[in-house]
């Protein structure tokens, strides 16, 4: 799997939007970057993270907040933060502040709970290409992935629900990280799917259901990759 982008995005759900911009643009110092309409009433606010990509969804909708997930917490360098800070955002999500200097080399870092740890590090390794570093970790370029072998670890199920749901790896080609995924450890959660001339994408699940966008963003790349029978879903 070719990256695009040298870094791991973040997507979570809430319902407390704007408890959750203070939380990451005053608490965690984020840069706001933009708002985008995701729909069915939805709107996506992103956030920058030293070249990784936070995704906060308000859902005008109630979500459900019983909806498990295997995604533990994250760990973030910030050259701000002089000691080490264990936060909870709005809605409990586990964020860790680092010094610059304790955290080298990554970006940011997601801490991911697997009921088997060496079935969850084949599927990173081999379904998803990223460089295995050891005990669990693993590089999507800059950023890390840590596993955690946790026996009661939850199968996750649907995706929308309150609190840190899924991570995106930009690529090269959708459609065949997607194949390629699949055959190796992982299952489908959404086929494919192209937004105008902006961006390919389709979600796979590891294989305890944690949910991953594969996006091939045009932007990117310089173009979606040509295909005889792209379908625009809008």
């Amino acid at each position: 799997m070719r990256l695009a982008k040298p870094q791991l995005d973040i997507g979570l759900y809430t319902n407390q939007r704007q408890p959750q911009l203070e939380f990451w643009q005053h608490t965690v110092g984020l840069e706001f970057d933009h708002l985008g309409k995701l729909g069915g009433g939805v709107h996506q606010l992103r956030h920058h993270c030293g070249g990784s990509i936070i995704k906060v969804n308000h859902s005008r909708d109630a979500l459900d907040g019983n909806r498990p997930t295997g995604m533990a917490g994250l760990v973030i360098p910030r050259e701000e933060s002089a000691t080490h800070q264990e936060l909870r955002d709005p809605d409990g999500n586990a964020v860790s502040l680092v010094t610059k200097d304790d955290a080298a080399p990554f970006n940011l870092a997601l801490r991911l709970q697997v009921r088997d740890l060496s079935v969850s590090s084949a599927f990173y390794r081999d379904g998803l290409g990223l460089t295995d570093l050891g005990d669990g970790r693993f590089a999507c370029g800059q950023s890390q992935i840590w596993l955690e072998q946790d026996s009661s670890a939850p199968i996750v199920g649907v995706l929308p629900g309150v609190g840190l749901r899924y991570f995106t790896l930009q690529i090269y080609d959708c459609d065949q990280a997607h194949g390629w995924a699949c055959a190796r450890g992982g299952t489908e959660g959404r086929p494919p799917r192209t937004l105008g001339d902006t961006v390919r994408y389709s979600f796979v699940r590891d294989p305890d259901g944690n949910w991953i966008e594969l996006s091939e963003r045009a932007s990117l790349i310089g173009g979606l990759v040509p295909r005889d029978h792209q379908t625009d879903t809008g």
